[in-house]
């Protein structure tokens, strides 16, 4: 198990970034939060967890403990695979995700891509208990959600390598920019795409 990798961030992309340690370069895949937390070119430390299929070793990588801890418990749920805990946590963040779990609010957890209504009730149910104590631990309290080519260009890659049609992406990423009518970062538009769909 690679516990975090600890090293200079070569690649950036929304859905992966490359961290070279010592001349090697590990290609991590990322949710959209770590994306946007990340420094450019900067030495990064990501917390880490190993996914051994027998065609693929790959690894996913977390800016905190927090989301690594998110994504673990996601995962953990049968149904739900390491593709589709990145998708919920790139179009929420961890606190959203906890909170909707506690709330059992199925909507919120439904508008990601991919999950249905039993998933998302799979997901409450075998959840919600241990959420809630561990926040408890925590002592937090789960309180109320409170350059435009270039963006557009790479939010659509993103979309097509999350499994978006690239017709379906092109459409729905065109809609966001007309109706938000102002100039949107990669992070947003994705999260726009991801709730819309």
């Amino acid at each position: 198990m690679i516990a975090y990798i600890d090293g200079k961030l070569a690649v950036k992309d929304p859905t992966y970034v490359i961290v070279d340690v010592n001349g090697i370069g590990y290609q991590i895949r990322i949710s959209l939060s770590t994306y946007s937390s990340l420094p450019e070119g900067e030495r990064c430390k990501l917390h880490t967890y190993l996914h051994i299929k027998e065609d693929a070793h790959t690894l996913y990588g977390f800016t905190t403990a927090a989301e690594k801890e998110t994504f673990l418990h996601l995962i953990s749920i049968s149904g739900v695979g390491p593709n589709t805990g990145l998708m919920i946590l790139s179009s929420l963040s961890v606190d959203e995700v906890q909170q909707a779990i506690v709330r059992e609010d199925v909507r919120t957890i439904q508008h990601v891509k991919g999950i249905g209504a039993k998933t998302a009730q799979r997901i409450i149910l075998e959840l919600k208990d241990k959420i809630k104590k561990e926040t408890m631990l925590a002592g937090s309290t789960v309180v109320p959600v409170s350059a435009h080519n270039t963006s557009r260009a790479e939010a659509l890659s993103a979309l097509v390598t999350l499994g978006f049609a690239k017709n379906v992406a092109e459409k729905t990423l065109d809609a966001i920019i007309k109706r938000e009518d102002r100039s949107l970062s990669v992070e947003e538009l994705i999260k726009f795409a991801l709730k819309s769909s």
